[in-house]
């Protein structure tokens, strides 16, 4: 990851975490972008965490959501309900739930 920020000339303004995304969230005040690819049990406590702390059009792509649609499906269908997301499941390889912060949800 860190070679491919600085081949795209972002390395000095990402900050790559390497470790466990739940010790490290609670932490962060404002958070742009979050791609989460992890084991499928912790998806909901992250978003929990990530989504209050989204940026307006700050955005949360979750991977396997239709090659996990069966476990994921109460996520799915929360992200899909909030207020505060712009969310949909795009059907790309195993499935991305996208979630835009929107510009009405309070946080």
């Amino acid at each position: 990851a860190r070679q491919t920020f600085e081949a795209a000339g972002v390395g000095q303004i990402v900050e790559l975490i390497h470790d466990d995304a739940l010790n490290h969230l609670s932490e962060m005040e404002s958070i742009a972008f979050c791609f989460l690819d992890a084991e499928k049990e912790v998806y909901g406590r992250c978003c929990r965490v990530v989504i209050p702390r989204l940026v307006e059009g700050g955005w949360l792509i979750a991977d396997n959501a239709l090659s996990h649609a069966e476990y994921l499906s109460p996520l799915i269908s929360r992200a899909l309900a909030d207020p505060r997301t712009d969310a949909l499941v795009l059907p790309v390889g195993k499935g991305l739930l996208i979630c835009r912060r929107n510009h009405t949800g309070g946080r």
